[in-house]
């Protein structure tokens, strides 16, 4: 991955961070289905079933103990923002999936692509 627009990333707000992870993690999420094979409407459906908040809670909870201090840090700041809850999702799954997004924003925005491959790839190996 390239980082086109490098920004100093502590400067963003969790939300905004959150809004940059899910573009991220759904394109990993894309590029994982397109690896897997099928046609486009299969690839859509496992995409989505991979970006949903009760997967990301899921792929969270699963990182917990690989995170360092400082993303931990930054997963705590996205799962502790305000935000505006969606009416289909539990607002438990739906925090954690913004601090897994959130997370995934400022590694982005930090230039740590590696870092993001590498905790994916723990992830959907």
């Amino acid at each position: 991955m390239i980082n086109p627009y490098p920004t100093e990333a502590a400067g963003v707000s969790p939300a905004n961070l959150a809004y940059i992870g899910d573009a991220v993690y759904e394109l990993l999420a894309r590029l994982y289905g397109l690896r897997q094979g099928g046609n486009t409407n299969d690839l859509h459906r496992h995409t989505v079933s991979m970006v949903c908040a009760q997967a990301q809670r899921r792929d969270a909870e699963a990182l917990m103990a690989e995170l360092s201090e400082e993303e931990l840090l930054w997963f705590k700041r996205g799962r502790n923002a305000k935000i505006t809850l969606r009416a289909h999702t539990e607002a438990a799954s739906y925090r954690i999936a913004t601090g897994l997004e959130t997370l995934f924003g400022w590694l982005y925005l930090s230039g740590r692509t590696d870092r993001i491959v590498e905790l994916f790839t723990r992830l959907h190996a």
